[in-house]
């Protein structure tokens, strides 16, 4: 059981977004995913991790289950045509690499942003609803403790979590260090591009701002809004609305600038107000920043914030694959030591029925005092006797030669034939 560990992914490495959104799965698809491979399959340990950037199902199986798998997703997704997809995915059906991509995955180093803030939450979801459903066994959850211990290390240890490595989270540590102080900040975002809609789902999770969102397809803004609670505003209002906030978040895409210094000088406003273009064409005129209470940031000036967190994580990356190499190891002791404690177990099992057998013997004529004594002294000698094979077994773990060990034991004490429990 404990070395059938196994995976399936697909990922933004991979397969472009048109796929992959095909693919991905809601929480309420997740849980109902998960029971229907249990059912189907008959596979005791699952787990399913579904991001904007990658699907992936972790499961505990003697023999290879990822054709059935991926066709479950497909029925699932209500996709005819899942077949056309298995290009897309990769596959590690060997053991020791399945732990080592789930540990990686967990810690960002496959994240699409190097060292991702949210994948550790979201694995953290995922295992959650697996152990819900009885889906995480011994197996799963020490490997997901020990993956959790191992980004607390990172966190503590490195600089692979610090800053904003993106252009739209390093927007919105922007607006955070601006609005620092602001007794519930007024943002609005115009215009749903890519970066614009990253910013307004970052944002989303931030409970101490009014984030009011607008757009030329109102349905578009509409969709987003009601995902993340956020609020809508006509874009014939827009105006208004730029009036209103503290902070605007342009993103439209347009040859000229949408946002003008004449546009902007003819809004009567007389605290600072900040601009923050993320349009290439700009989408907010520089000279906004002539007026007294304007200050204008520009996509550079965004991505030198972000690529000064993303130099600082690349250079973190030797440190993190340490943490991970020790994490694993141990985890491959605890792993190799519980596939013996079944023969260790027999072997303790063994000896006692000999202790009671020799005990039952002589008990007749003894006093109450007596046969109390005795019990405890032939429970301290096994104690003993037991102590050192024991301590070989875990050592020879440890050295990959438990087999041979085991052999030895059970055919000195015939432990194929021994009980779980003496009686």
């Amino acid at each position: 059981m404990h070395q059938h560990f196994k995976a399936i992914s697909i990922s933004h490495k991979i397969a472009p977004v048109h796929l992959r959104e095909q693919i991905a799965l809601s929480e309420s698809a997740c849980k109902e995913l998960l029971v229907r491979i249990q059912e189907v399959l008959d596979i005791q340990e699952l787990l399913i991790l579904s991001t904007c950037n990658r699907t992936e199902v972790y499961y505990t199986a003697a023999e290879d289950k990822s054709t059935e798998i991926i066709k479950l997703i497909g029925l699932q997704k209500g996709l005819r045509d899942i077949e056309n997809y298995f290009p897309y995915f990769q596959c590690f059906s060997a053991h020791n690499e399945a732990v080592s991509h789930l540990f990686e995955v967990c810690l960002g180093l496959h994240s699409k942003v190097v060292g991702d803030l949210q994948i550790a939450n979201q694995a953290k979801n995922a295992y959650q609803w697996s152990a819900d459903l009885g889906l995480a066994g011994p197996f799963l959850h020490r490997l997901m403790h020990a993956i959790f211990f191992a980004n607390k290390r990172v966190v503590q240890e490195t600089s692979f979590r610090d800053g904003a490595a993106s252009v739209s989270y390093a927007a919105v540590e922007l607006v955070e260090e601006l609005t620092y102080g602001m007794r519930n900040p007024k943002v609005l975002v115009v215009g749903l591009g890519e970066i614009g809609a990253d910013v307004c789902r970052n944002m989303g999770e931030k409970d101490n701002y009014t984030i009011t969102i607008t757009n030329r397809t109102l349905s578009k803004a509409q969709a987003l809004a009601a995902e993340y609670g956020l609020r809508v505003a006509p874009f014939e209002k827009v105006w208004e609305e730029v009036l209103d906030a503290d902070v605007i978040i342009c993103s439209i895409a347009a040859q000229e600038p949408f946002i003008t210094k004449s546009a902007v000088a003819g809004l009567d406003f007389f605290t600072y107000k900040y601009f923050i273009d993320l349009s290439v064409p700009r989408s907010v005129e520089p000279s906004v920043e002539d007026m007294p209470a304007a200050l204008v940031y520009n996509i550079d000036d965004i991505q030198a914030k972000a690529s000064s967190a993303m130099q600082k994580r690349l250079a973190a990356i030797p440190q993190v694959k340490a943490i991970i190499g020790q994490a694993l190891e141990e985890f491959y002791d605890w792993s190799r030591e519980t596939a013996v404690s079944p023969t260790i177990q027999k072997l303790k099992n063994a000896l006692e029925q000999i202790r009671q057998e020799e005990l039952a013997r002589h008990l007749k004529g003894m006093s109450v005092e007596e046969v109390q004594k005795m019990d405890q002294i032939t429970k301290g000698m096994m104690q003993k006797i037991i102590k050192l094979p024991v301590l070989q077994l875990k050592a020879a773990c440890k050295r990959g030669e438990a087999e041979t060990l085991i052999d030895v034991l059970n055919d000195l004490f015939n432990l194929e034939k021994q009980p779980d429990k003496v009686k």
